[in-house]
């Protein structure tokens, strides 16, 4: 599909669509650049006011990833003539107070009658062009670090078919809406080599795209990694987003596994919305970024493997994963 774009060759854009990076990085001056970045959806959970709080924090996360502050926003709204519009405006809601919690202005926004609701920001950010942090700079024997746990995208799922239970489902949410700014402030400080939010394409997705960029591998212990536990139960009664289950197809040729369960690694490429900072650091930083990260009080600070040589398959997952 991106085939299909043309190339520019403007000095000034900074980071393009050529690593599949979090947000574009445009330089304005030799000491600001604008962070730019869009994402909108369909509702992940039911409830409205917590949907918007959602959507706002992985729009933001972005420009987190980056390294970037975001500075404004403008809401993308899709809804149908009948559903009752006191819902949008509690997703609108949602969304403000999130903006409101990471410093950010809204601007203002586009909507359309849409036949499914849908919902999401574009944000733009700031950020120094020599202090820019993006999915292509992992160095060999760099340390990764996760700073949310996975599941969410099973929990979601689980919640929709009514197996998950509240407090899982609750749990899932105040983690979905939760900002990476504390992350991304800990990986600053320390001075990291890359990073990526983990969204979508999921844990291993996201790593692929970190390790191409990179032109490395990488190791996983899938010990290490952290799983909200009732993701695991969740999968094994087969609730798996139709969007994890091709993350892990077209993983395949990818990815070592070994004699991981077919569960943990749907698990591993579970589609997140607004899951954590994905970072690669080098070894004599890790315990600074780890202690920083446990300051900021992200939900998890889990070293979870290693950049490697480069080779095929990429990425090898070692061990199994931990229970719960």
């Amino acid at each position: 599909m991106l085939s299909h774009l043309p190339k520019h060759a403007d000095p000034r854009l900074l980071v393009g669509i050529e690593t599949a990076d979090d947000a574009g990085v445009y330089r304005l001056t030799d000491d600001l650049a604008l962070v730019q970045t869009v994402d909108l959806f369909p509702p992940v959970v039911d409830d409205a006011y917590w949907f918007g709080a959602i959507a706002a924090a992985n729009a933001l996360s972005d420009v987190y990833a980056m390294g970037g502050k975001p500075l404004t926003a403008l809401n993308i709204a899709g809804w149908p003539r009948d559903l009752d519009m006191d819902l949008l405006g509690e997703v609108l809601r949602g969304a403000a107070d999130k903006l409101h919690e990471a410093g950010t202005t809204l601007v203002g926004g586009h909507s359309w009658e849409d036949e499914e609701p849908k919902f999401g920001l574009s944000v733009t950010g700031l950020i120094h062009p020599q202090r820019i942090v993006t999915n292509a700079g992992a160095e060999v024997g760099d340390a990764l670090v996760l700073t949310k746990p996975l599941g969410m995208g099973v929990i979601t799922t689980g919640a929709k078919n009514e197996l998950a239970e509240p407090e899982a489902l609750e749990e899932a949410m105040r983690i979905m809406a939760g900002l990476n700014a504390g992350a991304a402030e800990a990986m600053l400080a320390v001075g990291v080599h890359a990073a990526t939010d983990v969204t979508g394409f999921g844990l291993l997705g996201h790593l692929r795209e970190m390790t191409r960029g990179s032109g490395a591998g990488a190791d996983l212990r899938a010990a290490a990694i952290p799983v909200l536990p009732e993701a695991r139960r969740l999968a094994a009664l087969g609730m798996i987003p139709g969007g994890s289950q091709r993350n892990l197809e077209a993983l395949r040729a990818d990815v070592a596994f070994g004699a991981l369960s077919e569960v943990d690694q749907q698990l591993l490429a579970d589609a997140q919305t607004s899951g954590g900072l994905l970072i690669a650091v080098a070894p004599h930083k890790l315990a600074e970024l780890l202690e920083r990260l446990q300051t900021a009080g992200t939900p998890v600070h889990s070293h979870i493997g290693e950049i490697t040589a480069p080779r095929e398959p990429s990425i090898q997952v070692l061990a199994t994963p931990q229970q719960g």
